[in-house]
């Protein structure tokens, strides 16, 4: 991504805000990718705009935040099919663009599990462009099919997945588990896209802008009859929950699945180490135009299953697999002119709007600029001619600019001064902690600016926090420029002041009495939430989805969590150090919790909020293991267990893992140079172990 700031040279400011930039544009787009099956940009757009989220939050752990890339799997079920709970939930890869990517892989996996020079064998498997499945098969009878969904819950569409001919209904051969998900990839080959969009177009019905949409839109109709009409076709490539283990490596799994009466694809592979990984690539990009199906990338998987056991899971993906991109495609178009977008946090992005230009595919009339620093360091003039690049955000960036096809005339874009909401508001230009400018401008209404209110809002209702159906960005600012929906408790009220009131949502242009009903089912299904979601939905910054879940997980109740974070807006020394000892919390999160919980106006929301609300206790954490409820910090270099592996498995354990060693740690774990917190353990009497301590006690 050239024409964004190294990660390296992010301070922490700019760092935030990034992460809120990428998170707040992602939402949408994974709603028309997974349940519209009509995306706006490519994969490719997606894949990058998560690896610069990535390696930004590798560098600010602690500022991992809204709708993170990191965090999503997929979208919510569509309110059209029921749904269906994965066994196991259906995870996302992370993704490699490059050779030095594959090569530390394999190297993160080398150092996870202390292999040294150990050969190390993975499976390389054509990354198939298409629709996600789970099939349950229970004593070898197909009972159930879904799709991903959220990674959670999908929808179930078991009819129209019985259309395919590739998918068995009943297991062949033997060794097959009693109970087993099947995982796999819903596709259309190139012969069978070309042949259905010419009948919808001779028909003169809608057609598909490329096989994956076909396939989504396909699979995903209410009636399995037109289903049956379509070619679709299926892969084969994991599994979920199964009632026994069937094979020891990636590779067998593969073997059985094939033996069992499914389709694998035949550029599989079984390589060594590093160079394999390269060579499987290679070779894939050879094989690539030949192919009769779409595909993407590679999917490396570590090929041992016990190790990818201990290599287990970080935030919603495995540390086992990665998945090796394809590189992005650029086209030339005009710049024709440039709006400024306010986000909800005030920070304030300019976004480019193009002439329409087909890349790859995907037709693109938006680019993200960033910055104001970005358009004067690009020089860019409206009316320019300019390149644009489908891989470095989720809207395309603009490359570069073709200055010999400048318009005469044309003139330097000039960055506003002021807030385009009706306020009229001055933006000012962050600092850091160190007193210096960052590149982020912001709105400083604040709660006063009706941008930031509204983009608070869609934040709430978004699929990560409260997730309410039929509360879109353009329902939702209508209901705010009415004064109908003004905080997020107004939501809750909406039906009962509907009620009493003279003119009626299903009077309104765009509703009627179905969708009306619907809305406020939508919204008492929500009076029940989990804490995490609720604590996300607040829109705290710095609080993203794997914040929430620690907090909710070190609080447990709301009345607990809220009370803390008066605390902590108070100052009160013990509660911000109750806080700064949970896992992956850190500077960012305490001071924008206490910004937050300082301000009266948050505080009413979040009371007003509460009392139409059921938030239910977060899951408390296994009781039945040796150190369940135990506060444990790790400290020092372990030498049979990696830190993150420890970590892992003490969380597993029921066990509250703490960055730093205060009164209400249970337990300190020390190896070799362990320092000042040993050092507090000691002073505050707290038990420490070894790591062979350690691993006896937890078997």
């Amino acid at each position: 991504m050239p024409d964004l700031k190294q990660v390296e040279a992010l301070d922490e400011a700019e760092a935030a805000d990034e992460l809120a930039r990428l998170a707040d544009e992602l939402a949408g787009h994974d709603l028309r990718y997974f349940q519209e099956d009509a995306p706006a940009i490519s994969d490719a757009d997606y894949d990058a705009m998560k690896r610069r989220n990535a390696d930004i939050e590798g560098r600010f752990p602690h500022l991992v935040r809204d709708n993170s890339p990191s965090l999503r799997v997929g979208a919510a079920r569509a309110e059209k099919f029921s749904p269906v709970e994965h066994g196991v939930p259906m995870l996302s890869l992370d993704n490699a663009f490059s050779n030095d990517e594959a090569i530390e892989f394999d190297a993160r996996v080398r150092r996870f599990l202390r292999l040294g020079e150990e050969p190390v064998f993975y499976t390389a498997e054509p990354k198939i462009d298409g629709l996600s499945a789970s099939l349950r098969y229970e004593n070898g009878v197909l009972v159930r099919g879904g799709t991903r969904g959220d990674g959670r819950v999908g929808e179930d569409v078991t009819e129209n997945l019985r259309t395919i001919r590739e998918i068995p209904q009943r297991l062949a051969g033997k060794g097959w588990p009693e109970v087993i998900e099947v995982r796999g990839e819903v596709y259309l080959g190139h012969a069978e896209f070309a042949a259905l969009n010419a009948a919808a177009e001779a028909a003169g019905t809608k057609t598909y802008a490329n096989p994956r949409n076909a396939a989504a839109g396909s699979l995903r109709q209410i009636d399995a009859n037109i289903t049956a009409q379509r070619p679709l076709r299926f892969f084969a490539y994991a599994w979920g929950l199964i009632s026994a283990p069937f094979s020891d490596t990636q590779w067998g799994a593969l073997e059985a699945l094939r033996s069992w009466g499914f389709h694998v694809t035949p550029q599989a592979r079984r390589v060594e180490n590093a160079e394999g990984l390269l060579a499987a690539y290679a070779a894939m990009e050879v094989e690539r135009p030949k192919l009769d199906f779409d595909i993407d990338g590679v999917v490396y998987k570590v090929d041992r299953l016990d190790w990818q056991s201990r290599l287990g899971f970080v935030s919603r993906s495995p540390r086992w697999a990665i998945a090796r991109k394809f590189p992005a495609q650029q086209a030339r178009t005009i710049l024709e002119a440039i709006d400024i977008q306010v986000g909800r946090t005030g920070a304030v992005t300019p976004v480019a709007r193009l002439q329409p230009v087909t890349v790859g595919g995907v037709v693109v009339e938006n680019a993200t600029l960033h910055n104001a620093d970005e358009i004067a360091r690009k020089d860019l003039h409206v009316g320019d001619t300019v390149i644009v690049q489908r891989a470095g955000d989720v809207i395309p960036q603009i490359v570069s600019v073709v200055l010999d096809e400048r318009p005469e005339g044309a003139v330097p874009y000039e960055f506003p001064t002021h807030c385009p909401c009706p306020l009229h508001t001055p933006l000012a230009r962050e600092t850091t902690s160190g007193g210096a400018e960052t590149v982020v401008r912001r709105c400083t209404g604040e709660f006063a600016c009706p941008f930031q209110r509204v983009e608070h809002l869609k934040h709430f209702v978004s699929r990560r926090a409260f997730d309410i159906e039929g509360l879109g960005d353009k329902q939702l600012q209508a209901f705010f420029d009415e004064g109908l929906i003004r905080e997020p408790a107004d939501i809750f009220t909406l039906e009962a002041r509907d009620a009493a009131s003279l003119k009626k949502l299903k009077d309104r242009e765009g509703f009627g009495e179905t969708s009306v009903k619907n809305l406020f089912a939508a919204i008492e299904a929500r009076r029940r939430i989990g804490l995490d979601r609720f604590i996300y939905g607040l829109g705290i910054r710095h609080i993203g989805e794997t914040t929430a879940v620690v907090l909710s997980r070190g609080y447990l109740t709301v009345d607990a969590f809220l009370a803390a974070m008066d605390k902590v807006a108070d100052r009160d020394p013990e509660a911000i150090a109750e806080l700064d000892a949970l896992d992956q919390v850190g500077g960012a999160v305490i001071e924008a919790a206490a910004a937050y919980f300082a301000e009266d106006h948050n505080r009413r929301i979040v009371q007003n909020l509460v009392a139409q609300l059921q938030v239910l206790d977060a899951e408390k954490p296994k009781t039945d293991t040796a150190v369940a409820g135990k506060t444990v910090v790790f400290t020092g270099a372990l030498e049979k267990l990696t830190r993150d592996e420890a970590k892992a498995q003490a969380e597993a354990l029921g066990a509250k893992v703490a960055s730093s060693v205060s009164k209400k740690t249970d337990l300190v774990v020390a190896g070799p140079g362990a320092g000042s917190k040993l050092k507090t353990a000691a002073e505050l009497g707290i038990q420490v172990l070894t790591e062979d301590e350690w691993l006896a006690l937890i078997g």
